[in-house]
């Protein structure tokens, strides 16, 4: 997990500084952005000091009503507490009093335009993802008809010839060799680049290729929920590969269980066909469906 900054917040939202300079090293570690409401009123039993402060026109309209004595003294308590930084949202102006006590305090009073509840939405976003747990392993992470999968297997088994035969038939590629999985909730895992393979996929006997400078904007994605963890492995002549359905199998990351599928590689397969009916037949699932269902239903129904 990457430590996010004052400063990285407010070049990622282009905010304005209107103090604390010299503090944009404070770091942010919690994953959302606090409106103070009651903290204004002297309730502090659960107040969530580490959390940006978002004042939006509902708490500066207050303050604006506010003597200059209990104005005064509602700031005081708060930034007595040293949250990482405020923002004021909508551009609001007369400040004055909030800039007074955040240079004392060496807090970063900062100001956007956004709307407050679509800038609390964007930045709970951002450094949710930011702040998010996460690991780094070796495969491929593509995009399938919307459908998140990460590739695994031995190098030289074919992922990133199998991603480049997706992306030819108008999948995406999110990641080559070194996808980064980050935990954004108890359930959803987030599959995504480490920013130096960024576009770039690696075929033998070609080398480096971008995706996006050879097929398109559309072959690429930042990032893509992962829902499907697919192996490749070479053939094995002793094992069973006609079952009807599987026994599900699953592999953790992080505490999270993807569901996994092995694909074993025999010349003359269509891997990549296989990875589009995997994705597909994933997606039925959701949707309540099962073909083996159906098929035993057939059955069923011409016995009687």
């Amino acid at each position: 997990m990457k430590p996010i900054t004052v400063k990285d917040l407010v070049e990622r939202f282009s905010l304005e500084v209107l103090t604390g300079h010299s503090e944009m090293h404070r770091t942010i570690s919690k994953t959302r952005a606090h409106r103070p409401g009651l903290e204004f009123v002297g309730y502090f039993e659960y107040f969530p000091q580490e959390h940006v402060q978002l004042l939006g026109r509902k708490e500066i309209t207050y303050l604006h009503k506010l003597s200059e004595h209990e104005r005064n003294l509602h700031i005081g308590n708060i930034v007595k507490y040293h949250p990482p930084c405020f923002v004021v949202t909508r551009n609001q102006e007369g400040l004055k009093y909030l800039t007074k006590y955040c240079e004392e305090e060496k807090i970063p009073l900062l100001r956007t335009p956004a709307s407050t509840t679509k800038f609390q939405e964007l930045v709970d976003m951002y450094l949710s993802k930011s702040l998010a747990q996460e690991i780094a392993v070796h495969g491929v992470c593509v995009n399938v008809s919307g459908i998140g999968i990460l590739l695994r297997g031995k190098s030289g088994v074919g992922k990133s010839e199998t991603a480049h035969t997706l992306i030819h038939r108008g999948h995406r590629l999110v990641a080559d060799d070194i996808v980064v999985l980050k935990k954004i909730s108890p359930e959803t895992l987030l599959g995504t680049h480490n920013g130096k393979t960024k576009e770039f996929l690696a075929l033998r006997s070609i080398g480096l290729v971008n995706v996006s400078r050879l097929y398109g904007r559309k072959a690429f994605q930042d990032e893509t929920r992962i829902v499907l963890d697919i192996e490749l492995t070479k053939w094995r002549e002793d094992d069973l590969n006609n079952d009807l359905e599987l026994e599900p199998k699953f592999t953790e990351y992080m505490d999270i269980q993807i569901p996994h599928i092995e694909i074993q590689l025999q010349p003359g397969r269509d891997v990549a066909g296989l990875v589009e009916a995997a994705a597909n037949n994933w997606y039925l699932r959701q949707q309540g469906y099962s073909a083996v269902e159906e098929f035993m239903q057939r059955l069923q129904s011409g016995t009687e």
